[in-house]
């Protein structure tokens, strides 16, 4: 098994000016050892919000978090085939009246084809992915 880091993890630790290896370290402790990574998708969301920063001093600043994240955290590209499992579930979802945030959709779909769980601050997106396990973080 292995855990699928949401965007949402990065962002808190981020913001509360967490080491990634003190993220990573507490996430063994508490999951045991298994394989973290992100999703290619989180990687697309962490540089939507970095590169909206107001100005390049700025967005220096926010820059050394992101890249001491994709140094230590391998990103899971998202395939063909992930892309198919996320537009099927996206249509059993809105068939149920479901909407899954495009993202999450994304994210929760390349946890669930590699069959890792999910951790994630923003569980009410992640559990509407059926079969998908998600862990709050």
């Amino acid at each position: 098994m292995g855990l699928v880091l949401d965007s949402s993890v990065v962002i808190a630790a981020e913001r509360q000016a967490r080491p990634v290896s003190e993220l990573l370290s507490a996430l063994k402790d508490v999951h045991g050892e298994h394989e973290i990574v992100l999703s290619a998708i989180s990687v697309l969301e962490l540089e939507h919000g970095l590169h909206r920063a107001k100005n390049a001093e700025l967005l220096e600043k926010r820059r050394a978090y992101p890249d001491t994240v994709f140094a230590a955290i391998p990103v899971q590209p998202f395939t063909k085939e992930m892309a198919q499992l996320a537009g099927r579930v996206d249509a059993e979802a809105r068939a149920a009246g479901r909407v899954i945030p495009f993202p999450d959709l994304l994210i929760g779909t390349t946890a669930l084809h590699a069959g890792y769980t999910i951790v994630t601050t923003n569980t009410r997106h992640f559990q509407m992915v059926p079969g998908l396990v998600v862990l709050s973080a």
